[in-house]
């Protein structure tokens, strides 16, 4: 759904907070809502954005990207260390063959 959030003199409303509107409006939990994508408009006091909301959390997890749960403090990305992702790096360039 398109969810449109007025919000004159402030600035731009945290997800959460809208994740907790949305739940009290459709009588939900917040964590089956999921919201993203949304641009403050020139100006301010209007923002535009998307959300998602599922009957349970199985059926999100079905559903959405592994990084809107990530997000969502649902998940926890494994970050490797900085060394390890250059030598991978390197070494995904010689399999694709663009090392000469």
């Amino acid at each position: 759904m398109v969810t449109d959030v007025l919000h004159p003199g402030k600035a731009t409303v945290p997800q959460t907070e809208i994740r907790e509107k949305l739940a009290k409006m459709y009588q939900t939990t917040p964590d089956v809502i999921f919201v993203f994508g949304f641009r403050t408009h020139f100006g301010g006091g209007n923002t535009i954005g998307f959300g998602t909301i599922y009957d349970s959390l199985d059926y999100g997890k079905k559903n959405e990207p592994k990084h809107r749960f990530v997000r969502h403090g649902l998940y926890e990305k494994k970050k490797s260390s900085r060394k390890q992702r250059k030598e991978r790096h390197n070494r995904m360039k010689k399999v694709r063959g663009t090392v000469g």
